[in-house]
């Protein structure tokens, strides 16, 4: 567990945490360091004054670092706000992390909370000493911040881990080593103390005495206190929100600002987020695993180039031994070229063991934590830091990428010497041939009349230089994320065409390419720019699907002769931007209800779409319809289908909105709000409804002037 004590220090003060509180960026640091790094903001930058402007929209609101000048330019620590005298002046002192704090700008106040809690002037900034993200905090100061009792308790218990003997708490003097804890007492007793202060009769007749080590483990194992609502101070955390990935309590939801956002029960939520930080853990300790069995091998190859040194060294001084005394000269000239080789290669092994080692250590102490946070039996605490170390999880599992664990050296010295030549060519003696690395190859090319995009998906060739000599091993294709953000690796192998599927409509993506060999890689090629769709074009997707589903037209056209309702999606999934698809009712009797909509895609086949919390439809009979999801019904509206029927489906990520039509007129009002992550388009069908589906198409004139309005 010694490789996890990195995990539990805070960031400013370097000790382990005390009383450790969460920022809104999921990172912790203490209370009283907390208040040690707050500053002062100007007035025109207070909470109050942004959202009087209207420009903020939450209880912590981040600061434009640039704007503000809070980093002098004479400084790489925190600076102060130059030109306004609430700004503090004195020189900052350095944390052991090199984060640099500022003093107490004025002693705080007397109060009845605890020193890091206490009241903060007005206007405090505190910036995160790990990310650097900085806000302005809200009038309740420290105090909105919850306490991440997780951590407190995985502190205590390494913390006792590594003490040594346990003590007897009730000795006056230099305390004895236990030797057994009362379990109702929570008290460790040694032999003298325990006659003394707990004798065996009257009511104590009953408590249970275990032995030290014992007494611990149920000690950790002691439920928590039920945290509060940070809000609602006398509130215990009932419910998750999953828009805000917090704990909130029924106040929060009946009048706070968590009222129309989705929740879910408590006790499920932290079983799912427990169940996918061991799936995460995983992944990882099959990277760890293969960490260790590279060590090893590492370790191997170093004994190997030993070996195959002194082998080599041996059988050129036999060959130098053998000619003249002319030629002795010449070969301590060649044995210091080995030995220049060989120390090149062993630098080379253990730098990348030294690398490898620290990597690994890292890895380990962050899944020691994540055990030890598993093991905790508070539901709220663990939720408050799941989401934040399942992503640590995953970026670190990311970082054991291609190439981390393949030895950049061989052990072989592939040194020929030839001992032919004649007396007279003695001083030119050398060796025939070091056998040197390949160059790299060379840039590769893309091929334009190749490249192309269809919908969301784009496919990209490129070839070597034709006089190009050096062969490729691979190719590395880089995209960025659409924005203009950074480049990540999409595609690594040996062929010279990719495509790469479920990028964002209408969007613009920067493309390179680069070649690499055992040598090393390549310069990137010119930068290709690629336009995805602004439109999507898709069908009804047979792999996913209800067995019940029959499809025709090019699996544009759906049919279900089945009572039961059953769900199709589309082969396409949307995430940004704006769409908007119509389905034609070809064949409506009797009248059933069919329901049309968006879902993820894990929904339920075998209900009506809108029945689980995957789906957001709706549903719809000849007379009325009705708004579904997660089996609520809402917003009964006059106004049903026959057939012949068209029914539009509007989803708007810019505005987080899904909107209906019947027959090109809105059907009833927004159907819901705050709509993010992926949705693929679904329908459920029934007796024999049939429909058509309508892609490609833009979105209605009177909706694109209503929100140019917006």
């Amino acid at each position: 567990m010694e490789e996890m004590e990195e995990e539990l220090k805070c960031p400013v003060c370097g000790s382990f945490y005390r009383e450790p509180i969460i920022l809104p960026c999921s990172h912790n640091i203490c209370q009283a360091c907390a208040r040690n790094i707050l500053v002062q903001t100007p007035e025109s930058e207070s909470p109050q004054s942004r959202r009087a402007s209207g420009s903020g929209v939450s209880d912590y609101d981040y600061l434009d670092l640039d704007k503000m000048s809070l980093y002098s330019e004479a400084d790489s620590g925190y600076g102060s706000y130059g030109g306004f005298a609430s700004a503090p002046t004195t020189p900052c002192q350095k944390s052991p992390n090199g984060v640099r704090v500022f003093p107490p700008a004025m002693p705080p106040p007397a109060t009845h909370l605890s020193p890091a809690l206490a009241s903060v002037p007005r206007n405090s900034c505190i910036t995160c000493p790990q990310c650097h993200r900085s806000l302005i905090l809200d009038d309740r100061g420290l105090r909105g911040f919850p306490k991440n009792r997780v951590l407190e308790g995985v502190i205590d218990r390494y913390q006792q881990s590594k003490a040594a003997a346990l003590k007897c708490q009730l000795c006056e003097k230099a305390p004895k080593e236990a030797t057994v804890m009362c379990e109702q007492c929570d008290v460790f007793y040694c032999d003298p103390c325990r006659l003394r202060c707990h004798p065996p009769r009257g009511p104590l007749a009953k408590h249970r005495l275990v032995p030290p080590a014992q007494g611990r483990v149920s000690r950790r194992l002691s439920p928590r206190k039920v945290s509060t609502c940070t809000d609602h101070e006398l509130e215990n955390h009932s419910m998750y929100c999953v828009q805000c990935k917090m704990p909130v309590c029924y106040q929060c939801l009946e009048e706070g600002k968590h009222s129309s956002h989705e929740v879910k029960a408590l006790g499920a939520m932290w079983k799912l987020h427990k169940s996918q930080l061991s799936q995460a853990l995983n992944g990882l300790s099959d990277r760890a695993k293969e960490a260790k069995e590279f060590l090893v091998q590492l370790r191997n190859m170093v004994q190997q180039i030993q070996e195959n040194s002194v082998e080599f060294e041996a059988c050129l001084v036999a060959q130098c031994d053998a000619l003249i005394d002319a030629l002795n000269r010449r070969k301590a000239q060649l044995l210091a070229r080995v030995n220049k080789e060989h120390e090149h290669k062993l630098k080379v092994v253990r730098d990348q063991i030294s690398h490898c080692t620290v990597k690994l250590r890292q890895t380990t102490g962050l899944m020691e934590y994540c055990l030890e946070v598993i093991k905790e039996n508070d539901p709220s605490g663990f939720l408050q830091i799941s989401d934040a170390l399942i992503r640590r999880v995953h970026l670190t599992e990311d970082q054991w990428g291609k190439g981390t664990l393949t030895p950049r050296m061989t052990t072989d010295f592939d040194l020929s010497l030839d001992n032919s030549p004649l007396l007279q060519s003695i001083h030119q003696l050398d060796f025939v041939q070091m056998k040197a690395s390949p160059p790299v190859p060379a840039t590769p090319i893309l091929q334009l009349e190749d490249c192309c995009t269809h919908n969301n998906s784009a496919t990209l060739s490129w070839k070597q230089p034709p006089l190009s000599t050096v062969p490729a091993e691979g190719y590395i294709l880089e995209l960025d994320d659409g924005n203009g953000g950074q480049f990540r690796e999409v595609y690594v192998g040996k062929e010279t065409m990719c495509t790469v599927d479920g990028l964002h409509f209408n969007s613009t993506y920067n493309a390179r390419i680069k070649a690499f060999n055992k040598t090393g890689v390549s310069q990137y090629s010119k930068t290709l720019v690629l336009q995805t769709s602004e439109v999507a074009w898709f069908a009804f997707d047979p792999g996913s699907a209800h067995s019940d589903i029959i499809f025709s037209n090019d699996n544009l056209t759906v049919t279900c002769s089945s009572y039961d309702d059953r769900v199709v999606l589309g082969k396409t999934g949307f995430s940004k931007g704006v769409h908007y698809w119509e389905l034609t009712v070809d064949r409506y009797d009797n009248h059933p209800d069919p329901a049309f909509g968006v879902a993820r895609i894990d929904v339920m086949k075998d209900v009506m779409l809108g029945k689980d919390d995957k789906a957001w439809a709706m549903y719809v009979d000849n007379n009325r319809s009705w708004f579904m999801h997660n089996n609520s019904h809402t917003n009964r509206t006059e106004g049903g289908i026959t057939k012949g029927a068209t029914i539009g489906v509007l989803l708007d990520f810019n505005r987080k909105t899904l909107t209906f039509f019947i027959n090109d007129e809105q059907q009833g009002p927004i159907a819901f709000e705050n709509v993010e992550g992926l949705f693929f388009p679904a329908v459920s069908l029934n007796r024999n409804v049939q429909v058509t589906l309508h892609t490609g198409l833009q979105v209605p004139d009177f909706y694109s002037s209503r929100a140019s309005i917006a």
